[in-house]
């Protein structure tokens, strides 16, 4: 009995010093500005830096040794102004930017000609068929966006079918854009005051059987990108699109749509001229 006990502490106190040599051995000494860096960012671990939760994102940045290619879109310049002042580094202010909903084939501009009977998520829905409207591109109307977003911005209009953004809960962490396979979701830049201008269609079909199923579609006419003057307008696969980085926000492609598929957000109303009114006559020198 006394041996066995013997030999087991013997066995004991060999593995301990054995392991303490190996912990000794690899152990991993961490740059405590890490844990300075993780301190100062939200925590949402919501993945919309492209990193793997904020911590990852922490460690990445210290080992990277600049701040090129690292935005934390939750805590927006303010949290990387910090970040930068505990690396040492300079950090570069992007424009706050917020997610956007390219469709508007609601129910009424897009009346249902199907009826979807099956789990009720886009993902499973746009496995088999084209959508209720008809339109392949067009919001399911699922609400996986709205499942997929942890910060409250988002919502289904119970009227329209459509999901709303909350332009004040969006921190633009592409959760969404992710999570809607039919990829009418984009992040663009917020705009001065919010004001925005932008294509709220993604139907890459020939005009008139995008027309057929909604009545907003873009039909790739073209007249849009004939009046930019600022090239901020491409066609492509039928479709117009308006790039945010040259948009000038002068409005003039608005008018020009046929269809209304270019939406205007945060501007005030144009006036309208009043019908037979006359111009006050100049006065003439005499």
């Amino acid at each position: 009995m006394i041996y066995a006990v013997i030999s087991l502490c013997a066995i004991g106190i060999i593995s301990a010093v054995i392991l303490y040599f190996v912990a000794q051995k690899f152990k991993v000494i961490e740059d405590p500005r890490i844990d300075e860096v993780n301190e100062v960012l939200p925590g949402a671990n919501c993945g919309g830096c492209g990193f793997a939760g904020c911590r990852n994102f922490a460690e990445s940045t210290v080992k990277a040794g600049n701040l090129e290619g690292f935005f934390c879109p939750v805590g927006g310049n303010t949290t990387m102004a910090q970040v930068a002042a505990i690396l040492g580094l300079q950090a570069v202010e992007k424009a706050p930017m917020v997610a956007v909903v390219r469709c508007s084939g609601s129910r009424a501009n897009a009346p249902s000609k199907y009826r979807f009977d099956g789990p009720a998520t886009c993902f499973f829905a746009h496995q088999l068929f084209s959508g209720e409207s008809g339109c392949p591109y067009g919001c399911l109307g699922l609400g996986d966006c709205v499942a997929a977003c942890k910060f409250d911005a988002m919502y289904m209009d119970p009227e329209t079918g459509l999901p709303v953004i909350i332009e004040e809960n969006c921190t633009a962490c592409g959760a969404c854009v992710t999570a809607c396979p039919r990829s009418i979701i984009e992040l663009r830049n917020k705009g001065p005051k919010g004001k925005r201008i932008f294509v709220s269609c993604v139907n890459k079909e020939k005009g008139a059987i995008a027309r057929k199923n909604c009545a907003v579609a873009c039909i790739g006419c073209g007249k849009c990108v004939k009046v930019c003057p600022h090239d901020a307008i491409t066609m492509e696969n039928n479709l117009a699109y308006i790039d945010f980085a040259k948009c000038k926000l002068c409005r003039k492609c608005v008018p020009e749509c046929p269809t209304n598929a270019i939406l205007e957000i945060n501007f005030p109303l144009k006036k309208e001229k009043v019908a037979g009114a006359e111009s006050k006559p100049e006065a003439v020198e005499v």
